[in-house]
């Protein structure tokens, strides 16, 4: 009967070590990955969490079925004996639970911690969205403003042009009556009427007239 309780305690002892690895790996894996979502903006622990549980699952069956083996086991034993070997029981399931416990608060630290900086994440995308937005908007509006002011000056400067072109038009044109008139000065009168009647035009009015006259119908 000591052999068989020296087994089953060995069999648990080393069924606690397991669990105790495994929730150090679990807190050290969780630890890596919330250390890594700093620079991730989405952190998914379903599946892990989900292959964490499964081990403890059959962690937990394996005691289940060394405690039968024991229990079928004690049967026989009595005193002292079935004590010792029901307190090593006790210290299995209660180191199982606590694993468990300790296992599971950290999964859900981690899962807070990861929606959370998933959270940040998306805000920090909505807000750089927002002020690359903004910026385009400012950029798009200087651009439209110096297009207004650009097509102002242009058509203040096609207005210039234009103004100058018929400044120079008319100049154009004083001196080309002026050189029509050269003709004429210096004629008298009489000789005005002539080149009117000539031309089956009026001969009334004085010198200037005439020759006002004269130049209009060679311009025609």
């Amino acid at each position: 009967m000591t052999s068989m309780t020296r087994q089953y305690s060995a069999a648990a002892s080393r069924a606690r070590d397991a669990v105790d690895k495994t929730a150090d790996l679990w807190t050290q894996s969780t630890q890596t990955v919330t250390g890594r979502l700093s620079g991730l903006p989405r952190v998914d622990l379903v599946p892990a969490v989900e292959r964490y549980f499964n081990l403890v699952q059959r962690t937990v069956d394996i005691n289940r079925q060394l405690a039968v083996r024991w229990a079928e086991a004690a049967g026989t034993l009595s005193g002292v004996a079935r004590e010792k070997a029901g307190s090593a029981g006790d210290v299995v399931r209660d180191k199982t639970e606590t694993a468990a416990n300790a296992a599971r608060k950290q999964a859900k630290q981690a899962e807070q911690a990861a929606r959370e900086q998933a959270a940040r994440a998306e805000q920090a995308e909505k807000e750089l969205a927002r002020r690359s937005r903004q910026a385009e908007r400012k950029q798009a509006e200087k651009a439209e403003q110096a297009a207004h002011e650009q097509a102002a000056k242009a058509e203040r400067a096609e207005n210039e042009l234009a103004r100058q072109a018929r400044q120079a038009e008319r100049e154009h044109a004083k001196q080309a009556h002026k050189r029509a008139r050269v003709r004429y000065e210096g004629l008298t009168k009489a000789e005005l009427s002539d080149l009117l009647a000539q031309r089956k035009l009026p001969k009334t009015g004085n010198i200037n007239e005439l020759i006002e006259r004269l130049v209009e119908a060679d311009s025609k």
